[in-house]
């Protein structure tokens, strides 16, 4: 039996982890091959962690990475003052823009600074300090991704701040949450299932930039122009990228309720109806935004797909 202190397997051959490196430009942030292998290997394993990968496929993707912003990442994990600075004359000023426009002028810059502790890295496990660069992989722009992360710590700032409301300023406005019928049709519960993961996997399917796009819309409830903001895009852009993201989701879960699960148009329909009638999808699960460990309430968030 191997012990625990085998080294894993390469996914990427050398050739393949050369051509990687130099394309990377790593050496002008001091970033040693082996550091930036051990970054690569980290974004080969998390893609490919359920699925098949043949010489061809690790190829492929490894050539479809932004390889220097994964070396600047990697450099910036590792304390290199080079990589650094340039992250902050070249990032920070996106980064406190894109902060303002998720939680306003006032919270932006609380927002921003919280994140550059994460990135930098606090906290120490064997022996290593853990930057939260450590989870990017190359796939996104780096700047799309701090997008997303800004995005995902103000929905938890709002749900602990909910959390953590007196009751008697709950509101007495809110309303009832509505009994789920649900229980009284054993078929309900399991259509209900089959949508939510049919959606799963196509939104898991997206470009990052069009998870954040959603995210932005459905649970964090930003206007379109608010969203134009934080995408660098005109507001009637983001209105038809959104009703685009909306019908290719409705034909992914159809598609995948048909294929995958062989039920018929009747029962396609049943699907549907079941997951929006009264729970709505669960956008928190669906869009990654849901902490492990985190206590309290999970709220659904409905939406016409």
């Amino acid at each position: 039996m191997p012990s625990a202190q085998t080294p894993r397997a390469r996914l990427a051959d050398e050739r393949l982890l050369d051509r990687a490196f130099t394309r990377s430009n790593a050496p002008r942030w001091n970033l040693t091959r082996g550091s930036f292998a051990s970054a690569l290997e980290r974004s080969i394993a998390s893609r490919f962690a359920t699925e098949g990968k043949t010489p061809a496929v690790i190829s492929d993707y490894v050539n479809s990475l932004n390889l220097e912003e994964l070396a600047l990442a990697c450099a910036c994990a590792e304390g290199q003052v080079s990589a650094w600075a340039y992250f902050i004359e070249c990032h920070r000023p996106g980064l406190r823009a894109a902060a303002r426009a998720i939680a306003g002028d006032d919270a932006g810059a609380d927002l921003a600074d919280s994140l550059y502790a994460e990135l930098y890295g606090l906290e120490e496990r064997d022996g290593r300090r853990r930057s939260l660069f450590d989870y990017f992989h190359g796939r996104s722009r780096l700047s799309t991704w701090l997008r997303s992360i800004l995005a995902q710590r103000n929905v938890d700032r709002a749900r602990v701040a909910r959390r953590t409301r007196p009751l008697e300023e709950a509101g007495e406005n809110e309303e009832e949450p509505r009994a789920s019928s649900v229980q009284s049709d054993p078929d309900r519960a399991r259509f209900a299932a089959l949508a939510q993961a049919a959606l799963s996997e196509a939104i898991r399917r997206l470009q990052p930039e069009d998870r954040l796009r959603l995210s932005s819309y459905y649970l964090q409830r930003l206007t379109l122009a608010q969203i134009g903001r934080l995408m660098g895009e005109h507001e009637a852009t983001v209105s038809r990228k959104l009703d685009r993201l909306r019908r290719e989701l409705r034909a992914g879960v159809e598609r995948s309720l048909r294929e995958d699960h062989q039920l018929s148009d009747a029962q396609v329909q049943a699907c549907l109806d079941c997951a929006m009638d009264d729970t709505g999808f669960d956008l928190d699960e669906v869009l990654g935004n849901r902490r492990a460990g985190a206590g309290g309430r999970q709220e659904k968030a409905g939406g016409s797909f």
